[in-house]
């Protein structure tokens, strides 16, 4: 897991602007604070940021092959979890390896099989291959857009990287948003492709980029279909656990200190409890490490929601406890997620200000306590996405509205546009919500003949996939990379997508409740207590002082002469939340005021010109 970086130029030597590639890949410290390289020549500037987990003397990179032809090189974040086969696939064709690495496999797939390596590739990953024999550039992303990739297309070319932060050091990227950027900044519906920065975009998930110097063509290798189910009850249940099995194995591969985020709920303890299994077969290799979260001072101790019916910890222990591992909880100070620095520093991580407030800094601290102990960890993150797990999929209330489900939920949809009023009539970001929703829906693979009820719930699913997903993977990503933690996702393997994805609604709800087939692949290993427990939420702190912390920093800002984020958002509908008794803030309406510190945050770091 690493950060990368390039520029390639046609009409400029870029072996004179090693300073600014310098300045490319400083930004990507966080991301890889193991090692740094840089590789120019005159057409193409590589660079990399390492987390060493896989053959950590022999994988530095960027990474060149020798041809009679010219030299081919890669930078690669991320990890190919069927690198042993493709290894042994391309020693039998006489290619010969220098390293026990998965990045020199990548790169000899590419001298096999060129642009079509796309198709063979199982894991996460963003790379880039430049190619001294042809002049062309290779931006390939993974099919479910888990690892990051941006590009900003120039007079003369193309920078790159895995955060918006790279390609700002580069001079020929510009620090402005237009009316396109706060739309998907105050929208809150992740438009595929998108970034909010002026003439900046990503590589879209399942899609890979070649620049050439006649411009840049990007093109769609993977997609989800909808394909008719064969399977029985009893086959389907059979097949979830043979992937989920063999998928946790694959991913358990590292050379590092490696464990599981365990919430106890269903998703995160099957990880663990196939993650402690397979462990467990290997000589010598100990007790898979598991961790939780939980918040200290909470002066009434949990207290139910409508989000969240049960605290996490307990059941974490009780998994722990069952399958063996060896458990650690990470202990919050509601204080700390109120500290400027460590919220300057979820920010920053994101480049934009698109987060959910104390979500993200507890993520961002508890990455930061696993990774005292571990480099690697295994995630339940998108099993919910995958399987119909939230409880805006069983709600047929919320399933019949016409908007974006999450929007509803967090209460977004009835408070409205953020934005500035006069703001708000420029960009039309209601509308915007709207047109994004059609969009979706039309995109959405069906079945002909299709029932009515199951092509609905289909379009649920797949803008959960292809937009709600792309924010839960987004802030995972920022949020452990930037303490130099690599979470890898077994239910984003997309093999396990696909199958899951023809399941009929029926079937995957055949025991009346979220997630059946899941639920029936874990039964014998789990406690009957974790397997009949409700959906739980990623835990959020209860302490009434945080609720009055957000309210004082947000209130401050709105009320600060010439403030620049009072001058962004609808500052006289925020002051109402400012003034409510804390206990009256319901969980939604307070990230609200959060995204207000965000945004001050942002606009003092990145000084953006705004020009809608």
């Amino acid at each position: 897991m690493c950060g990368i970086v390039g520029w390639v130029a046609f009409d400029e030597d870029l072996t004179r602007r090693r300073d600014v590639l310098e300045r490319m890949v400083a930004t990507m410290a966080r991301r890889g604070p193991d090692a740094a390289g840089h590789w120019l020549r005159p057409r193409a500037a590589l660079g990399h940021r390492r987390l060493s987990v896989i053959d950590l003397e022999g994988g530095a990179q960027p990474m060149t092959a020798g041809t009679p032809a010219g030299d081919v090189a890669i930078t690669y974040s991320g990890e190919t979890y069927n690198f042993t086969e493709l290894r042994a696939e391309l020693e039998r064709a006489g290619h010969r390896f220098r390293t026990r690495s998965d990045t020199e496999v990548v790169l000899r797939a590419y001298l096999k099989w060129g642009e079509n390596l796309v198709d063979r590739l199982n894991g996460m990953y963003a790379l880039a291959i430049w190619d001294e024999r042809t002049e062309r550039l290779l931006l390939v992303r993974d099919r479910l857009g888990v690892k990051p990739l941006y590009y900003a297309t120039t007079p003369g070319g193309v920078v790159f990287g895995s955060e918006p932060k790279a390609l700002l050091a580069n001079p020929h990227v510009p620090r402005r948003v237009g009316a396109d950027g706060l739309r998907e900044i105050f929208g809150l519906v992740s438009t595929p492709g998108t970034a909010v920065w002026d003439g900046m975009a990503e590589v879209r998930p399942g899609h890979y980029a070649v620049v050439t110097r006649d411009g840049l063509r990007e093109h769609r290798y993977w997609r989800l279909e909808a394909r008719p189910h064969t399977d029985d009850r009893d086959a389907t249940v059979e097949r979830v656990g043979e992937l989920l099995t063999d998928i946790v194995r694959r991913q358990l591969v590292s050379d590092v200190p490696r464990c599981s985020l365990l919430s106890g709920g269903l998703d995160s303890s099957l990880v663990t409890a196939l993650a402690a299994a397979e462990l467990g077969r290997v000589p010598g290799a100990g007790p898979v490490r598991s961790f939780d979260v939980d918040f200290a001072h909470q002066e009434e101790g949990f207290r139910p929601d409508n989000m969240r019916g049960t605290p996490d910890s307990p059941y974490a222990r009780e998994v722990a406890a069952h399958v063996g591992s060896d458990h650690r909880s990470v202990v919050l100070d509601p204080a700390a997620l109120l500290d400027p620095g460590v919220r300057a520093d979820t920010v920053l991580a994101r480049d934009v200000p698109l987060g959910w407030g104390e979500l993200d800094t507890s993520l961002y601290l508890l990455f930061g306590g696993v990774r005292e102990r571990s480099t690697v960890a295994l995630s339940g993150e998108s099993a919910d996405e995958v399987f119909g797990g939230y409880g805006w999929f069983h709600d047929p209330e919320l399933v019949a509205q016409p908007v974006f489900p999450w929007l509803l939920v967090t209460g977004d949809h009835a408070l409205g546009s953020m934005l500035h009023p006069e703001l708000d009539a420029k960009t039309g970001v209601e509308e915007f919500r709207a047109d994004c929703y059609a969009d979706s829906l039309a995109a959405t693979p069906v079945l002909p003949g299709e029932d009515p009820a199951e092509r609905l719930m289909r379009q649920k699913l797949y803008m959960c996939l292809t937009r709600w997903l792309r924010v839960m993977l987004d802030r995972k990503d920022r949020m452990s990379m930037a303490v130099g933690l690599e979470v890898r996702v077994p239910f984003c393997d997309h093999r396990l997508v696909e199958y899951v994805f023809g399941i009929p609604w029926s079937l995957k709800t055949f025991d009346g409740r979220e997630k059946s087939p899941l639920r029936a692949a874990a039964a014998g290993l789990l406690p009957s207590s974790v397997l009949e427990r409700r959906k739980s939420p990623y835990p959020s702190t209860q302490d009434a002082a945080y609720t009055e912390g957000v309210q004082r920093w947000a209130g401050r800002l709105l009320d600060e002469p010439g403030s620049a984020v009072a001058e962004l958002v609808d500052a006289a509908k925020l002051r109402r939340l400012v003034e409510l008794p804390p206990r009256q803030l319901a969980w939604g309406p307070r990230v609200a005021l959060e995204r207000v510190i965000d945004l001050d945050i942002w606009l003092r770091h990145y000084s953006p010109e705004i020009a809608v």
